[in-house]
């Protein structure tokens, strides 16, 4: 094991180190919000990594159903990774689902309480289908994908969040700016 620690890299980089964690309902607006959270920070010049749900589906997860046990270790893993990352000194933005409060409190305990934020981005689900670009609400309710959040599987909201963000009445910008401030405030 390396002498450099985390508190290293945080003084080397200039930055904390931390986790985003955005939870919410399929076509909620999780990964358009980080998206664009990273362009604004990454323009302060912070270190930025954004790991997106869909990315290690694609890959890492790549062997995992959407059975609630395969859920659960898609945030296991999710939450391992974000952590690599929290510890070479990035801010990493992660946009998942994670529909279950167990899982959301496992990834607290995994990535350090101190060293996450969870943000839920909520959403009624109308206005979730009505954004579905890639038709998978649709799919859903045709019975072509089984165990869909929202839908034939439940979706737990988060009990004690950092941050809610209603992002079916506010634009993007006004959302991505309320976090920042909320960061800000918080001394992140």
């Amino acid at each position: 094991m390396s002498g450099i620690t985390n508190t290293d890299l945080q003084n080397a980089s200039g930055q904390k180190s931390f986790v985003i964690w955005f939870t919410g309902l399929p076509s909620s607006g999780k990964t358009t919000l980080a998206f664009h959270l990273k362009e604004k920070m990454e323009h302060k010049g912070f270190r930025i990594y954004l790991l997106d749900g869909d990315q290690l589906r694609t890959g890492l997860n790549s062997d995992l159903g959407f059975t609630e046990k395969n859920r659960s270790e898609n945030i296991r893993r999710a939450a391992e990774v974000a952590k690599l990352f929290a510890d070479a000194g990035h801010v990493v933005l992660a946009t998942f689902i994670s529909p279950f409060e167990k899982d959301r409190v496992m990834t607290a305990q995994i990535i350090g309480q101190e060293r996450v934020k969870l943000i839920y981005v909520k959403c009624p689900l109308e206005v979730c289908e009505r954004r579905d670009v890639k038709g998978l609400y649709k799919k859903a309710r045709a019975g072509e994908i089984k165990h869909f959040t929202g839908l034939d599987s439940p979706y737990e909201e988060p009990l004690n969040p950092d941050m809610v963000v209603n992002s079916f009445d506010k634009s993007v910008e006004d959302s991505v700016n309320f976090i920042l401030q909320r960061l800000i405030l918080n001394g992140n």
